[in-house]
């Protein structure tokens, strides 16, 4: 089973993130799910989001899991929080930040040793889409770090997900998806 846990602050989109990869994913006959777990739930607040991917029914609903990946869409949620708690040795981190991997990895030491890319998904969303909701740059990044999709089999898919909204914000979210995917190092 794959497993993914998201950190975000509520309002940056980790939800609405879990749920379209959720919805990408079910189109191609595994079973997943997308789930959330807020803390004071007010906008701005820290909160994770989750996501498993099985071929098999999965009957697991605790928030509990050993992740495969993590995604920090809030830069400052990578330093102030821990991220790593419950990893696995070969968990992938994907963070939203302006540092270099480096650079992150000396701000946090207890990134070190471990398999980290870097996408600064906010710049991508605040230029594409032209607010800072940083989920669909991530997912972009996280497409090209796991190879679980081909860029334009998810791209087009995505567009399907973000289909009740105007047709500027879905090519601005392609946009952001395809920068991510170029830009994560």
């Amino acid at each position: 089973m794959l497993e993914i846990r998201w950190h975000s602050r509520a309002g940056q989109g980790a939800v609405t993130g879990a749920k379209g990869l959720a919805d990408v994913i079910s189109t191609t006959g595994k079973h997943v799910q997308a789930f959330a777990f807020y803390g004071s739930a007010k906008r701005g607040a820290a909160m994770t989001a989750y996501n498993r991917v099985d071929d098999q029914v999965i009957m697991n609903h605790e928030k509990y899991m050993r992740p495969d990946y993590v995604f920090v869409i809030d830069p400052a949620l990578a330093i102030t929080t821990d991220v790593t708690i419950n990893h696995k040795e070969s968990t992938k981190y994907i963070i939203t930040t302006h540092m270099s991997t480096e650079e992150l990895k000396k701000a946090q030491p207890k990134l070190e040793g471990k398999e980290v890319y870097t996408v600064d998904c906010i710049t991508i969303a605040n230029e594409t889409i032209g607010r800072a909701i940083p989920n669909t740059p991530m997912l972009g990044a996280f497409m090209k770090i796991s190879g679980m999709y081909d860029i334009e089999f998810f791209k087009e898919s995505m567009k399907r997900v973000l289909g009740k909204l105007p047709q500027k914000i879905i090519d601005a979210n392609m946009l952001a998806i395809q920068r991510a995917y170029d830009e994560v190092k």
